[in-house]
C-alpha cells in the first residue's frame, strides 16, 4: 500500500528540486523527507532523483512516476472538495483541506466499508481487525468534519460525501497501481494487469481474439474479465475497479465522465434452433414470430428495447424467460422451439456447429454500435494501449465479415 505522506514528499521534492524546501511544503523534517524518497525508491526498484550540486533532478523513472502521483493526489483532493461541497448543501461544514491529513490506510478502510456496508464484513474482506476499520473510518470523519456514515437496514450506509471520497480514493489507487506497473515495465518486468468489463456480445470472438493477441506479445500480463449488467459495470468503471468496458454502446452516453468508441455496427437477428419450424419459411411476419415462446434480455438493455420496438403495436409473444446468458439461451433454444433476439455474431460458433441459426426475417434496421467505453481522464499504460490495439483489430475483423 502506498504511503500518501511519502508520495506527497516525493511530489514536493520533484517540484522544489530540494529536500529542504520540500520539507517546508509538506511539514516534515528533512530526514523524514529523505527517508520517504528512499522508501519509494526501494519499493520501485529505481532511483527517482539524481543528486546534483544544483539540486534534485528527476530521473526518467521519477518523471514517469510523478505524473501518476500527481494525478492520484489531485483525485483525492478533488474528492475531498466534492465531499465538503455535498455536505454544505445540507448545511454541513467541513475542513476544506482535509485531504492533506488523510492516510492510505484510512482511505482503504473507507473503500472497504463502501463495498461491504458493514464494519465487520469490511474488516473481514480487507483482512484487518474490525476495531482498526472502525477507528480509521471515524478518523476520517474527525479530520474532515463531515458525517460520512449512517445506519441502514443492512448495517452502514455512506453519505453522499463519503461516496464521493470513496470513489476518488479508488481512482487514485488505480492511478498508483498503473504508476508502479509503468516503472516495472521500464525496468523490463512486464507485470501489467488489465481488468475488462464485458457485456455479452464480445465474449465469443472479440475478447478471446484480443486477449490471445495480447498474450502472444506480452505473455506475463494478467487479464481479469468481469461479467455483469451494464449499470454495475459502468459503476465499476467509474470507480476504477475495471479499466474499460467492451460491448454495446449507449445512446446517449450515460454520463459525461466516460467516453465511448465505436468498433463496428452490429445488426440483431431472430434466432432459433437449427431445423426450427420457421427456418425454411419465406415471408415470415410478426404473427409467425409471436406464435412461439421467446427468451428475451433483461429490461434496460439495448436488445430488450429493440425487442419491444419490434412488437410495438402488434400482439407480443409469450416471454417466459429473461436472460442474457448465451449458455442458458443455447440450452433453451436447442431443446425447444423458443426464439430469441441476439447478434448473429454472438452465435457464430453455434451456427457453424449447426446448433442455432438465424431465421430469414429482416432485422437490418436494428444495427447498434459495439465498442469500448472508458473513463474520460483515463491514461492507459503501454500494456493497456496494446490491448486497445488488439481489441480494435478484433473489432475490424468482425466489422469486415
Amino acid at each position: 500500500m502506498a504511503n500518501l505522506r511519502h508520495l506527497r514528499a516525493f511530489a514536493a521534492v520533484a517540484r522544489c528540486r530540494s529536500i529542504s524546501k520540500a520539507s517546508q511544503v509538506v511539514h516534515l523534517s528533512q530526514p523524514a523527507v529523505t527517508q520517504a524518497i528512499a522508501n519509494l525508491e526501494e519499493r520501485l526498484g529505481a532511483p527517482l532523483f539524481e543528486r546534483r550540486s544544483d539540486g534534485m533532478v528527476s530521473t526518467d523513472a521519477g518523471t514517469l512516476f510523478l505524473d501518476r502521483v500527481e494525478r492520484a493526489l489531485a483525485l483525492i483532493q478533488a474528492g475531498a472538495r466534492t465531499a465538503v461541497q455535498l455536505a454544505a448543501r445540507k448545511g454541513g461544514r467541513g475542513n476544506a483541506k482535509f485531504d492533506q491529513l488523510l492516510t492510505a490506510a484510512q482511505l482503504r478502510a473507507l473503500i472497504a466499508v463502501s463495498k461491504a456496508e458493514n464494519f465487520s464484513l469490511a474488516a473481514r474482506q480487507a483482512g484487518i481487525s474490525q476495531p482498526t476499520v472502525h477507528r480509521a473510518a471515524r478518523d476520517i470523519e474527525r479530520l474532515s468534519g463531515l458525517a460520512l456514515f449512517t445506519k441502514s437496514s443492512q448495517g452502514i450506509a455512506l453519505t453522499p460525501s463519503a461516496d464521493a471520497l470513496a470513489q476518488a480514493a479508488k481512482l487514485a489507487f488505480a492511478e498508483l497501481e498503473q504508476g508502479f506497473a509503468e516503472i516495472d515495465e521500464m525496468l523490463g518486468v512486464d507485470a501489467g494487469r488489465i481488468v475488462i468489463g464485458t457485456l455479452p456480445l464480445p465474449r465469443t470472438f472479440i475478447l478471446p481474439t484480443a486477449i490471445n493477441a495480447l498474450l502472444a506479445r506480452r505473455p506475463d500480463v494478467r487479464v481479469s474479465v468481469v461479467d455483469g449488467p451494464y449499470n454495475d459495470l459502468l459503476r465499476d468503471l467509474r470507480h476504477g475497479d475495471v479499466d474499460l468496458l467492451v460491448g454495446a454502446l449507449r445512446n446517449p452516453v450515460p454520463i459525461d465522465d466516460v467516453v465511448q468508441e465505436t468498433l463496428f455496427s452490429d445488426p440483431l437477428a431472430v434466432v432459433g434452433r437449427a431445423g426450427h419450424p420457421l427456418a425454411g419459411r419465406s415471408g415470415i411476419g410478426l404473427a409467425d414470430l409471436a406464435a412461439y415462446p421467446w427468451v428475451v434480455p433483461r429490461q434496460g438493455t439495448p436488445t430488450r428495447a429493440m425487442f419491444d420496438r419490434l412488437f410495438e403495436g402488434a400482439t407480443p409473444p409469450a416471454c417466459p424467460v429473461e436472460s442474457s446468458s448465451l449458455v442458458l439461451i443455447r440450452g433453451l433454444l436447442t431443446e425447444s422451439d423458443h426464439l430469441t433476439l441476439i447478434s448473429a455474431h454472438q452465435i457464430r460458433h453455434e451456427e457453424r456447429a449447426g446448433v442455432l441459426a438465424p431465421l430469414p426475417f429482416d432485422m437490418s434496421a436494428t444495427s447498434r454500435p459495439i465498442g469500448i467505453t472508458h473513463r474520460r481522464d483515463w491514461r492507459p499504460t503501454a500494456t493497456q494501449r496494446d490491448f486497445l490495439t488488439c481489441v480494435r483489430a478484433a473489432g475490424r475483423a468482425v466489422g469486415g465479415t
